[in-house]
């Protein structure tokens, strides 16, 4: 599945995007702050793709005039999810490279996977988290209308093999079509 937004292609990650993958993926800015860790070298961002990022509903982000591989995006519905979600339910992640930031590109893309996630997959509800201190993911949930539901704190997070506090929000299918008439 192929999905693409007014500057996006957001597409299945592909074995010959771990150099492009690994050029950000291996940012201390990125990895640590959404719990997991810095990729080490390509080969080690080739095995993230074959093993966690050819998971169904995970695309690249790609800018259209390159499809370049300079983020992520993806959903994971029902028990895929790390927070005990039915199957009508599904948890939003994302990053995106350090020199994207502040562009706009990861609420352009969530918005595509909110509306394929509502329309095409049939879901009720999305989740969404983050940990204490990544305001631009918080940033990120607000534009895109997630509201804050509960904080977990004190968890074990064990990618990165530490204590965290998460931060949860939700988006209904209802309170996003409100939002999408209301724009």
């Amino acid at each position: 599945m192929v999905l693409k937004t007014k500057r996006l292609i957001l597409r299945p990650w592909e074995e010959t995007d771990a150099e492009s993958l690994y050029e950000y993926a291996k940012d201390e800015r990125i990895g640590p702050v959404t719990g997991w860790q810095v990729h080490t070298d390509v080969e080690n961002s080739r095995e993230i793709i074959k093993t966690i990022l050819s998971a169904p509903e995970t695309y690249a982000v790609c800018l259209k005039e390159d499809n370049k591989a300079i983020g992520s995006i993806g959903l994971m519905v029902g028990d895929a999810s790390d927070i005990g979600l039915p199957d009508t339910e599904g948890e939003l992640g994302y990053w995106i490279g350090v020199p994207f930031w502040g562009q706009g590109l990861i609420p352009e893309a969530a918005r595509e996977i909110i509306r394929r996630a509502f329309e095409d997959l049939k879901l009720k509800t999305l989740w969404c988290g983050y940990f204490d201190g990544n305001e631009k993911s918080k940033r990120v949930q607000e534009k895109c209308g997630f509201t804050y539901q509960y904080t977990n704190r004190d968890i074990l997070w064990k990618p990165m093999n530490d204590i965290r506090t998460e931060h949860i929000s939700r988006l209904t299918k209802e309170e996003w079509e409100k939002n999408k008439r209301a724009d």
